[in-house]
């Protein structure tokens, strides 16, 4: 049990961060009729089939589903809905990955469908559940250093959220790869943050015990 306790936080910040390599290297692409800036990421991975861009995602996706254990293996004061939130956020992820939309001015098919109500429910998720789980985390010692940048986080994916929806609906999709980016970045951001968090204390745990045995 100890040894999965410690398993959890090193596979959740290795998936954190293989992904964003793996999402900059599937983002730097040379064609020049890829715009990042005008496409969102599922648009732009159907256009670029290198694959980088789906093993990023799926990459997170794991790591979350890890995150998500090692939260629960130290008893973390995240919540029952907080957690279940990150659950949804993490197996979106992953199906987002492997049901890919179709390419801009295309008719959705219902893979397709299937692929954007899953995206809304992941980029909805996260900032919920950090909003959720902020006071909790305030409240515990171990958790407090953590709580403000995950507050803070969580607004501004709220604030993400709301910019993506007017930009998506009446804002004739203007810069909607950009906003979309700055909303998932800030959203891996707050994953980041409670990965850290968890590796940290796993770990310092650990060293402690170890040294306590050894004097």
């Amino acid at each position: 049990m100890l040894r999965l306790k410690m398993l959890y936080p090193l596979v959740a910040c290795a998936g954190i961060l293989i992904a964003a390599v793996a999402a900059v290297v599937g983002q730097a692409d040379p064609d020049p009729y890829l715009d990042p800036l005008d496409l969102t990421v599922s648009e732009y991975a159907v256009l670029d089939r290198g694959g980088a861009t789906e093993f990023a995602m799926v990459s997170l996706g794991i790591a979350s589903f890890a995150l998500v254990a090692g939260l629960r293996a130290v008893r973390a004061p995240v919540g029952g809905l907080a957690e279940r939130l990150m659950l949804v956020w993490s197996a979106a992820l992953v199906l987002i990955a492997v049901v890919p939309t179709t390419a801009p001015g295309l008719a959705l098919d219902l893979g397709a469908q299937v692929h954007r109500y899953v995206s809304i429910a992941a980029f909805a998720a996260m900032p919920v559940a950090g909003i959720s789980m902020a006071g909790r985390l305030a409240g515990d010692e171990r958790w407090r250093p953590a709580a403000g940048p995950v507050e803070w986080l969580a607004l501004a994916g709220g604030f993400g959220l709301l910019a993506i929806t007017y930009v998506a609906l009446p804002g004739d999709r203007v810069l909607i790869g950009l906003v979309e980016r700055i909303l998932l970045v800030t959203e891996v951001a707050l994953v980041a943050v409670l990965a850290g968090r968890l590796l940290q204390l796993t770990w310092i745990r650990s060293a402690r015990a170890s040294h306590a045995v050894l004097g």
